[in-house]
């Protein structure tokens, strides 16, 4: 007879935090978000660790370069997606790898024989614009010139005058010599006012650049996160078919950490690949694993030796796999089973692997209560795919800025790898929808506001350190019309845009 759970399976928002004693030291400045991303044994330090615990989504619309930098400046991970060729995803680790702190990849590049319309093009495309101008029309090709603003009038020019005619000439600008640290690029700028100082090499090939305006945010990001050349620390997601070429290609780029990005991990397939790496690899390369709702399914990942394991089943906005195939659970009940098996795993052998709690988080304070229901860290997808940062596009429609969002299951992604389960090397049905979300801004605007909310929180439930949280926090059930009195209720909410006129 099939085995049934005696709990129901819930969800984040049908429980609230407890607050517990707060003391005169428990202030928001005072918490610290570090926390472990890869296993460690007792006693030891892990060898990779989140100074948020935020990493972004295995997914197209969600985590690519811009977005990989973005968050590792904040101190989490982006996961650089997989349903792409090998060697456009390796390039992308390449290209994150390449950026130092401070020192920023070009991303908006022209050819001599470029345009005024494709450089009005490219401004409207990435809202940059610094552009290079190299030999080949890429980022690392020979700096030939530069194009500003300052270059040009749209107005009073044809769209059709090329580039070579209006640029700032490579001998006509005050450049840095590959090598350079950080604290002497700010120097060159500041002594000759410049916006922006172009990094090339002895064959004038350029490397990177390091403006201004980043003096002072680079200033603010102590939580920013970096490997021991001061590189932001990236991952990739790997599937379960073409690991053995896929793998050896990201770790040749530079890649700190990988994930198998499946819907479900409970799988021979997953244990394989994680096999294939330990034998090639060893210890050396991190690799996450899952996607599983109990606790067989993380004992048996442990067992095969992932370095992390991610919970959750059907949650995610765009995710269909609950009502097209019957599977899942509930998230908050999920992560509570996996930490519990976490927990007993760590006493019986000393290893402590991270869980990430994946999907289901649609208000802040979830993330706090994934947090607190055991979670080590949490994957967001929707969340991360409203910023300027993430690669999909933003579009207007009826008024309001909105960014495409679609799952990996859905028809424009078709990433059946995701949703492998050792048949045809096809999709046989979607799992995943197209959709938009509201667009939000920057990053690092949205991402403060969402650690400054789960700071408080943590201060209220008298916790400064997430093990804390783990350990100490008081969780209660809420019932449907306690989560109406939650809200603002029984009231006309004033609505800014109205004037109220006093009779």
């Amino acid at each position: 007879m099939a085995k049934f759970f005696k709990e129901p399976s819930r969800t984040f928002s049908e429980y609230l935090l407890v607050p517990g004693y707060s003391g005169p030291d428990c202030t928001p400045d005072n918490v610290s978000l570090k926390t472990p991303l890869v296993k460690f044994k007792k006693g030891e330090e892990p060898a990779l660790s989140l100074n948020i615990p935020m990493v972004s989504a295995v997914m197209q619309a969600v985590s690519g370069e811009e977005m990989a930098c973005a968050l590792s400046r904040e101190g989490g991970v982006s996961f650089i997606y997989g349903s792409q060729p090998i060697e456009s995803q390796a390039e992308m680790v390449r290209n994150v790898k390449a950026s130092k702190a401070g020192f920023v990849g070009s991303d908006s590049n022209l050819s001599l024989d470029s345009t005024l319309a494709d450089v009005l093009a490219l401004k409207k495309k990435t809202g940059h614009s610094t552009m290079a101008v190299t030999d080949t029309g890429k980022r690392d090709g020979k700096l030939v010139g530069l194009v500003t603003s300052r270059d040009f009038r749209e107005s009073r020019m044809d769209k059709n005058t090329k580039v070579k005619d209006f640029m700032t000439a490579f001998d006509k600008l005050i450049v840095g010599k590959d090598g350079i640290s950080l604290s002497e690029a700010n120097d060159i700028i500041w002594e000759h006012k410049l916006n922006q100082l172009p990094i090339v090499d002895e064959n004038q090939r350029l490397k990177a650049f390091v403006f201004r305006k980043d003096y002072d945010s680079h200033k603010e990001n102590p939580n920013e996160l970096l490997d021991e050349n001061k590189r932001y620390i990236v991952g990739a997601g790997i599937n379960t078919r073409d690991y053995a070429q896929r793998v050896p290609a990201l770790v040749e780029a530079g890649v700190d950490v990988l994930v198998i990005d499946s819907s479900e991990g409970y799988s021979c397939w997953q244990k394989d690949t994680i096999q294939w790496v330990r034998e090639h690899y060893g210890d050396s390369v991190k690799i996450g694993a899952g996607n599983v709702v109990d606790g067989d399914g993380f004992r048996f990942l442990a067992e095969a030796g992932a370095d992390f394991i991610k919970v959750g089943i059907g949650g995610g906005s765009i995710c269909i796999t609950r009502e097209q195939k019957g599977i899942g659970r509930g998230q908050a009940t999920a992560t509570l089973d996996v930490a519990n098996a976490r927990d007993e795993y760590f006493k019986n052998t000393g290893i402590y692997i991270p869980i990430c709690s994946d999907g289901g988080i649609v208000h802040d304070y979830h993330i706090t209560l994934a947090l607190a229901f055991g979670a080590d860290f949490v994957m967001l997808g929707r969340y991360f795919a409203r910023f300027k940062e993430a690669p999909n596009k933003r579009v207007s429609i009826n008024g309001n800025y909105m960014k495409e969002y679609w799952g990996e299951g859905s028809a424009r992604a078709r990433n059946w790898q995701r949703y492998d389960v050792g048949g045809e090397g096809k999709m046989s049905f979607v799992e995943g929808v197209d959709s938009f979300v509201p667009y939000a801004g920057s990053l690092r605007d949205n991402v403060a506001l969402t650690l400054s909310k789960i700071k408080h929180t943590m201060c209220n439930c008298g916790c400064l350190t997430i093990p804390e949280l783990q350990r100490d926090a008081k969780v209660t059930l809420v019932s449907s019309t306690s989560i109406v009195e939650g809200g603002a209720h029984d009231v006309v909410v004033r609505d800014e845009n109205v004037d109220a006129k006093v009779q």
